[in-house]
């Protein structure tokens, strides 16, 4: 049986174009043009196309990413499907790619491209990086790789990539690890892999969910107003190794105390969170309150495991089993 990879379609600039008569740039590009525009990809192998949606991604949600998880395991499940290609906007993707990695339960490769310019300017990088993440998407050294994000010829883990720049094209890297590997023009090279895979297997994900990002002399407001709303668990990007202002704690207090749960990151780009040190607004007492540390993950994929984990468990000791991992 002849192997295939399935390029499923979401949207995003890579599947846009300039409209002249509203003045500025639309979804406008189909799944099979997307394809048309990349020749080469017949040298590769055969593809298929499953237009999934065609959204801005700062339009996808967690009930989309979920959606599109069950589509994914659903083609994967397929005996001629090699892997799958997931087509995205840049501005929420490593979010959909961690999402993906945490529920997808398939080893075959999944890859997910983009496009920092649109379908009708002078030098797209769509058809470049389509190529690229079809190619990996191919390579038997991708499988058991978990997600994996193709872009501007490298190759990402989903939980170590973030996007770093408004408008260049190489805006994907992957802060103080680097990249997997690179695709070049004869093949596909991993010079070192991402050594552990984490599932969560929700019956849904929780949806409010918020992740609340700290500034030099912030204090509990934001808190307080998420405990009166009731959300389901908050997320918070501290300072450095995770210390948060002093005006915070009574915030985070209240939300532990009706049964919130906290989970603490950090604003820096890399780097643990960790109970080093002791004074007011410091983690060692936080975590001594009951906040959970999330290791090294940032704070919208800390959300987006929170939102995963909340829908398999409730209790604390049991949410904190899924952060801080290796």
């Amino acid at each position: 049986m002849t192997k295939k990879v399935v390029i499923v379609t979401t949207g995003g600039t890579i599947a846009m174009r300039y409209d002249p008569v509203r003045g500025g740039v639309f979804p406008a590009v189909t799944g099979a043009e997307l394809v048309e525009a990349v020749p080469p990809l017949a040298q590769v192998g055969p593809v298929e196309v499953v237009e999934f949606a065609n959204l801005p991604s700062p339009h996808i949600t967690p009930r989309i990413m979920w959606r599109l998880a069950k589509v994914i395991d659903d083609l994967l499940a397929r005996d001629d499907v090699a892997g799958v290609v997931v087509t995205h906007g840049t501005d929420t993707l490593e979010e959909t790619a961690y999402f993906l990695d945490l529920t997808v339960q398939s080893d075959k490769p999944v890859c997910m491209t983009a496009a920092m310019r649109h379908a009708a300017e002078i030098s797209p990088d769509g058809p470049k990086n389509i190529l690229c993440a079809v190619k990996t998407a191919f390579c038997p050294e991708a499988v058991g790789q978990g997600v994996l994000v193709v872009a501007n010829e490298e190759i990402h883990a989903a939980r170590e990539v973030t996007k770093t720049h408004a408008a260049n094209p190489k805006t994907f890297a992957s802060p103080f690890w680097g990249p997997l590997g690179y695709v070049d023009e004869d093949k596909v090279t991993f010079r070192r892999h991402s050594l552990k895979r984490q599932k969560i297997k929700p019956a849904a994900p929780v949806d409010d969910v918020y992740l609340i990002k700290l500034v030099a002399g912030a204090d509990d407001l934001f808190f307080r107003c998420l405990v009166d709303k009731g959300a389901s668990g908050i997320v918070v990007e501290g300072f450095g190794r995770g210390n948060v202002p002093p005006a915070v704690v009574p915030g985070i207090k209240a939300a532990l105390d009706k049964g919130i749960p906290v989970v603490l990151t950090t604003r820096t780009a890399g780097g643990r969170v960790l109970d080093v040190y002791g004074y007011e607004g410091g983690v060692k007492p936080l975590k001594a309150m009951g906040v959970i540390l999330a290791g090294e993950i940032s704070g919208q994929k800390a959300r987006i495991k929170l939102m995963l984990a909340l829908g398999v468990t409730r209790d604390r000791q049991a949410l904190a089993g899924y952060f801080d991992v290796p």
